[in-house]
């Protein structure tokens, strides 16, 4: 393999890990990959897409797909700042510091779409969501099930316990 090619083959290797990175490193079935190109687009509206903007549920729904609800944990900050190891790559908590993602300081209480100088999709900026505890939580649950059409590529935090200590660990300061 010429140095060129193992370059390249490293550059595919490490996109690989960073998207994994991003999922937490859970396997996402086809179905869910194949409903999540169109998101990869910058949000553009595609036919594919408008049927799943109609399952999502309204902006100030907050009922989560396991059922749980966020008021039933109690979040640990210290818990949440390793869980967000996995958010490091695309977010930080320093406010006006954006990188793949917009910047995650003061989210709780921020209205969605609403980071200066982040280019959000279509669907997240006009989602009308306000980010409480309870929205985060079910959010982070499933990202495209709640924002259909987002740009963020990332499968969601199945535990609620880690998306309560996560919330806790964005709350502070």
């Amino acid at each position: 393999m010429s140095r060129l090619n193992a370059l390249r083959y490293a550059g595919v290797l490490a996109g690989v890990a960073l998207l994994a990175a991003c999922s937490g490193g859970s396997e996402t079935p086809k179905a869910e990959e194949e409903a999540a190109a169109p998101a990869a687009d910058a949000g553009a509206e595609t036919p594919a897409a408008t049927p799943a903007a109609a399952e999502a549920p309204a902006a100030d729904n907050t009922d989560t797909l396991d059922g749980k609800k966020f008021a039933d944990f109690t979040g640990n900050a210290a818990e949440g700042e390793k869980v967000f190891v996995q958010c490091k790559t695309c977010h930080v908590k320093e406010a006006g510091q954006n990188r793949v993602g917009p910047s995650l300081a003061g989210i709780v209480g921020r209205a969605a779409g609403s980071v200066e100088g982040f280019n959000y999709s279509p669907a997240n900026k006009n989602s009308g969501i306000t980010w409480t505890p309870e929205k985060l939580f079910q959010y982070l649950e499933k990202p495209a099930r709640v924002v259909p059409g987002t740009k963020m590529v990332f499968a969601g935090i199945p535990d609620a316990q880690k998306r309560a200590d996560l919330i806790a660990y964005l709350q502070q300061p």
